[in-house]
């Protein structure tokens, strides 16, 4: 037994046993994910509904799109299940309305990799969530880390709410950036994140490493950074080897590297890309290959103690083999676990700082 995890009783567990009408709020992959899950397990959905600018009379795998609103006017009481990701306010605050009238249930699905993130699951690897929660640098991470593990038991967005910090406070409060940085972004996107760090260094640095792997995604970066002296960008993923890489390109943020892609895609590692001088602050967001990352960047971990920003949330071990796997190349780590505005639990990042 985890002494901070309080939820036994897993989404799918509710939904199984629920007698209710179930109905999956939103299209798409998540939809899909869940929809697998419910065949698996014998959980019977009763219909799909959008966002009334969405429905537009589409179907999705078979079933006609409501508006909530038409399935309020058939059924009484029912069961909403949250099928997409909500990273602005305005949705957010939607679900939330959604949510008082409602039963709401968000299921946690990994964005990369497979099986469900449980209480027996947390049971399956105690020791290794019990490492981390114990090694955390403040009371505040350790309420984060119990939150977040207790939501995605149990698909309630309460869990969320609590432990919920704006980006600017992390930048400000942790990783505190100064004027002479040594920036390492990987999954630079289209420039965003540096974008996000010259905000609080008045635009000044000492240079910047920039990963990008999607063919697209890297014109918007280059365009962006063009002109903009001491930048180095690559486009290329970033790996625990020098390779090539199977890579399916999706023009947007859930570009990866896939087996069965028939794209190859430059892989380089940090250290290699640094050659044995220092980074001072090292951001990851690669899609669920974080812990390759890690590994790639191990020698600069180990010798230059780099302010670590890293993504938790690809897949279901990241939140406790991600910690761990810092803290044996540096244990003089200070660990620390924030969550920026997001359901579900993705936003929920790692930062180290000695």
């Amino acid at each position: 037994m985890i002494s901070f995890i309080t939820e036994t009783v897993s989404t799918w567990d509710k939904l199984q046993a629920e007698k209710r009408p179930i109905f999956i709020y939103g299209m798409g992959d998540g939809a899909l994910k869940i929809m697998s899950v419910f065949k698996q397990k014998g959980i019977v959905l009763s219909g799909i509904f959008a966002s009334d600018g969405f429905v537009r009379g589409h179907s999705f795998e078979g079933y006609r799109v409501h508006k909530l609103s038409d399935i309020e006017e058939m059924v009484d009481d029912f069961v909403v299940v949250l099928a997409f990701a909500a990273g602005y306010q305005e949705i957010v605050d939607k679900i939330h309305e959604i949510a008082a009238k409602h039963t709401l249930l968000v299921p946690d699905v990994p964005v990369t990799g497979g099986g469900l993130f449980t209480y027996e699951y947390c049971q399956e690897n105690a020791e290794k969530l019990r490492k981390v929660y114990d090694s955390l640098a403040d009371d505040y991470s350790r309420k984060v880390y119990a939150n977040i593990i207790n939501f995605k038991i149990s698909g309630n967005i309460d869990y969320l709410d609590t432990v919920t910090t704006p980006k600017s406070e992390i930048y400000k409060n942790i990783i505190k950036p100064h004027m002479n940085e040594t920036y390492v972004d990987l999954g630079a996107y289209n420039g965003d994140t540096i974008r996000e760090l010259l905000e609080y260094t008045n635009g000044r640095y000492s240079s910047i490493y920039a990963l990008e792997p999607d063919r697209k995604n890297y014109k918007k970066l280059s365009k962006f950074v063009e002109g903009m002296p001491h930048i180095h960008a690559y486009n290329a993923a970033v790996w625990c080897t020098d390779t090539e890489l199977p890579f399916a390109s999706k023009a947007g943020r859930q570009s990866a590297i896939c087996a069965d892609a028939e794209t190859k895609v430059e892989a380089l590692t940090v250290d290699t890309i640094l050659g044995k001088h220092p980074a001072s602050i090292i951001k990851m967001d690669v899609e669920g290959f974080e812990r390759e990352a890690i590994w790639g960047a191990a020698q600069t971990i180990a010798h230059y103690s780099p302010k670590m920003m890293i993504s938790l949330y690809h897949r279901n071990e990241d939140i406790f083999e991600l910690p761990l796997l810092l803290k044996t190349i540096n244990p003089n780590y200070k660990l620390y676990i924030r969550h920026q505005l997001y359901i579900p639990a993705w936003e929920t990042n790692l930062y180290a700082i000695v």
